[in-house]
């Protein structure tokens, strides 16, 4: 395994300055976020492009990578890609191919996604549009080597997004079924152990149940606030009680988590994925709390 981070923490920075920063802190590799240009997607941590696919130079980015003895894990773009209104679905859909063509032309393995979700729809309603959508997506990838990654986040972090997410891949049931419906090879999970302490899924039985289908791994953790949990419970949805933390600072057993990766062969990248309010706000704090999970994941990750 390697210890890598994802680019999104850093919007003002270029992907050269983020590199010799994550290589002196001996971090190994970087998920790189690949958002459109226009950064019309506003939302936290997204709407940051460290490469532009439209104007990409593959050349030039490896030889930069190499000179900090760095690797790209994956390229990162978490839009959603069932989402109701058409065109939105469409410009969605349309820069995830150009993503994954990006990918084909670095020679990076992995681009990691969110399915998407209509949130005002049922599960058995959602489902079906992905029957019609992303069999065309995950055939796009196939034919350029390049495997598709999906988070397991549901999106549901505030009453916009309520009550069904902007991502219908969050749960193992679900995941089968989406499974069923692609059963590629190249169509897995980026594994994020933190939604599932969210959802109350045990997060080491799905790494055992589940380990031919994660291609990436997040490193972020959840902390569970109990008066929240107690004031709004489980049917809020997560709104109110489960706050984003760094490794270390939440509920995820790291050492438990990591032993099971260990245990099923995994040797892929854990990237850091850093979307902590108590250290965000400036460059310094988001490079303290980048530092904060390295020294917690350094020790099991050699």
């Amino acid at each position: 395994m390697k210890l890598g981070l994802l680019t999104a923490a850093f919007p003002n920075l270029s992907l050269e300055e983020i590199a010799a920063w994550a290589a002196e802190e001996g971090f190994e590799a970087l998920e790189v976020a690949c958002w459109p240009r226009a950064g019309a997607e506003q939302r936290r941590y997204a709407g940051v492009a460290h490469l532009d696919v439209e104007a990409l130079d593959a050349g030039e980015v490896g030889d930069m990578l190499d000179r900090h003895g760095l690797e790209i894990s994956a390229l990162a773009y978490y839009p959603n890609n069932l989402h109701p209104d058409e065109t939105h679905r469409a410009a969605a859909n349309g820069h995830l191919r150009r993503v994954i063509e990006a990918a084909a032309e670095l020679g990076v393995p992995t681009v990691g996604t969110f399915v998407g979700n209509d949130k005002d729809r049922s599960l058995s309603e959602n489902l079906e549009r992905f029957r019609a959508v992303w069999p065309a997506l995950a055939r796009h990838a196939a034919e350029r080597g390049v495997r598709i990654a999906i988070e397991n986040c549901p999106m549901i972090f505030g009453p916009d997004e309520w009550p069904g997410g902007g991502n219908l891949a969050w749960s193992p049931a679900i995941w089968e079924r989406l499974f069923e419906t692609i059963p590629d090879e190249g169509f897995g999970l980026n594994l994020d152990p933190s939604h599932l302490v969210w959802l109350m899924i045990d997060y080491e039985r799905v790494v055992y149940e589940f380990s031919e289908r994660i291609f990436h791994v997040h490193a972020k953790d959840m902390e569970v606030r109990r008066d929240g949990l107690y004031r709004h419970g489980t049917l809020s949805s997560g709104v109110g009680w489960q706050v984003p933390r760094l490794p270390g600072l939440g509920e995820v057993r790291w050492d438990r988590f990591v032993a099971a990766l260990y245990a099923v062969g995994y040797e892929g990248v854990v990237s850091v994925e850093h979307e902590d309010r108590d250290f965000e706000g400036s460059e310094e704090l988001v490079k303290r709390g980048f530092v904060l999970a390295r020294n917690t994941l350094r020790p099991l990750i050699v």
